[in-house]
């Protein structure tokens, strides 16, 4: 096994035992991935990785087993499709040592609910939790090797950022433009994760579905994107207008960045997410857009684009070093533009380190 997984393997016990924890139940999933670098097919037939402080296996259909075999050296429990999970499932259970009297155990949160119900159903009494303060806990606070992989991720992205602004020209459409990134990434080893463009009003939708606007001088343009390298993804928000400024924009932009600079600011080991959130907020509100800021100030990036810690005004998660998270402050106008921008951090030397290294700055073009 990776040495990296091996450790992650020995983190999770650790967690385990702080949290009196006999069993760690997870399914095919990006919590699955960074544990043993084990990404299965998934269908209807259920896989399942099971963790106790004296064993670590999976169930799975014995049809995968042979390919799943190339990534780790974890025992196996297959079943076949004429005969069905019941008896490995009963098998790798009794390898956990679980008692099955009042076990306390911690179910994957993305996994099928059918598969989850094989093992409360196997085990009826158990103390069911699902896994923020193990695996979620563990995944929260990046390591080197995770920092290095988020970083090279993040600077792919700066250039395929300006890939796209450098593109945009009079009648050109988001989808052309959208394409301009994704053939970036691909040209540049990475895979693109999302892409979304927005001209003039559109910007004004926070989950704007690109589409056939064309772009007309005097338009606000605000590029939402994200590509993955090396198992790791990018997230980032830029704004420009193309032609003339539009009216408030410089206003607006100008506000935003104030926000996301004293957010970037509260953002230290001790402080609560609540506390980024707030900062962030209190800027907008002061200058009077406060209703305009539609939704959260950040969320977690790792493995995958959200994950913990989210930055909300309600969350009481402490920050620690290592945990990454955007701070992604957004004023939106009706009818006329939005403007978002959004950099990702991680909590790095005591402050907020910022990933990329493109200016905010609003991109004109003519």
């Amino acid at each position: 096994m990776n040495p990296i997984h091996t450790q992650r393997l020995e983190n999770l016990r650790a967690r385990m035992a702080a949290t009196a924890t006999d069993l760690v139940v997870i399914g095919p999933s990006s919590h699955m991935l960074y544990l043993t670098g084990v990404s299965p097919h998934g269908d209807e037939r259920p896989v399942l990785l099971m963790v106790s402080q004296s064993f670590a296996g999976f169930l799975m259909p014995a049809l995968n087993v042979d390919s799943a075999r190339q990534h780790t050296d974890l025992p196996f429990f297959p079943w076949a499709d004429a005969e069905g999970p019941d008896a490995a499932l009963k098998d790798i259970l009794a390898a956990t040592g679980t008692s099955p009297i009042a076990p306390s155990i911690v179910l994957d949160e993305t996994m099928r609910a059918d598969f989850a119900l094989l093992v409360i159903d196997a085990l009826p009494g158990a103390h069911r939790r699902f896994t923020h303060d193990t695996v979620g806990y563990l995944r929260s606070r990046k390591d080197e090797s995770e920092y290095e992989a988020l970083k090279k991720s993040a600077i792919l992205n700066d250039a395929a950022m300006a890939a796209g602004f450098a593109a945009l020209r009079e009648g050109i459409t988001e989808r052309e433009i959208a394409s301009v990134i994704r053939d970036f990434y691909k040209n540049n080893g990475a895979t693109p994760e999302f892409t979304s463009v927005c001209f003039g009003p559109n910007g004004a939708f926070p989950h704007h579905h690109t589409g056939d606007t064309q772009l007309k001088s005097g338009d606000a343009v605000l590029i939402d994107t994200g590509g993955r390298i090396g198992g790791y993804p990018s997230d980032m928000t830029r704004v420009g207008y193309f032609g003339s400024v539009p009216d408030n924009f410089a206003e607006i932009h100008a506000i935003l960045d104030r926000a996301v600079q004293a957010a970037i600011a509260a953002a230290r080991p001790g402080a609560k997410a609540s506390d980024v959130d707030k900062a962030a907020r209190d800027i907008i509100t002061a200058a009077g857009y406060g209703p305009n800021f539609l939704h959260r100030t950040g969320h977690g990036l790792g493995i995958d684009i959200h994950e913990t810690p989210y930055i909300t005004a309600t969350s009481e998660t402490v920050l620690e070093e290592g945990m990454v998270f955007s701070i992604e402050p957004g004023i939106y106008l009706q009818g006329q533009f939005g403007l978002r921008l959004e950099e990702i951090v991680i909590i790095r030397n005591g402050q907020a380190e910022v990933l990329s290294e493109m200016k905010r700055d609003a991109v004109a073009t003519n």
